[in-house]
């Protein structure tokens, strides 16, 4: 196994109704410097989603986190955000700027393989 570096992560949580406060886990990003690794994974249950807001627009939530996982993957889709360097994504990522898609604070870790702790981050929290 690799030396382990260390990493940063932030789960973004979907807060349908800011005033019932209740939320569902719907992505990881994760951040780790050394290794030049910055991705996300999404997963929006729809299911869930709708039992706690019947009126969410569930297309509209769906397209936010794929827009956030663009700019994690400095992909196109992402915009200009999309093009920064990763350690400003990554901090752009995690910032507050939505009251339906909400990131977690940031928490940290070591991982000598951030893409499978990526996976098992997202498996724990989200799947």
């Amino acid at each position: 196994m690799p030396e382990p570096d260390e990493f940063q992560y932030a789960v973004w949580r979907v807060v349908p109704d800011v005033e019932r406060g209740e939320s569902l886990n719907a992505g990881v990003v994760l951040f780790c410097r050394r290794r030049g690794f910055l991705a996300a994974r999404v997963g929006l249950d729809a299911t869930r989603l709708a039992a706690l807001a019947p009126d969410a627009d569930v297309e509209a939530v769906a397209r936010h986190l794929a827009e956030l996982a663009a700019i994690a993957a400095g992909e196109p889709e992402g915009g200009a955000m999309a093009r920064l360097p990763q350690s400003e994504r990554f901090h752009w990522l995690v910032a507050p700027s939505s009251t339906v898609v909400q990131p977690s604070p940031v928490h940290t870790g070591l991982s000598g393989e951030p893409e499978a702790m990526l996976e098992r981050l997202f498996q724990r929290l989200v799947a």
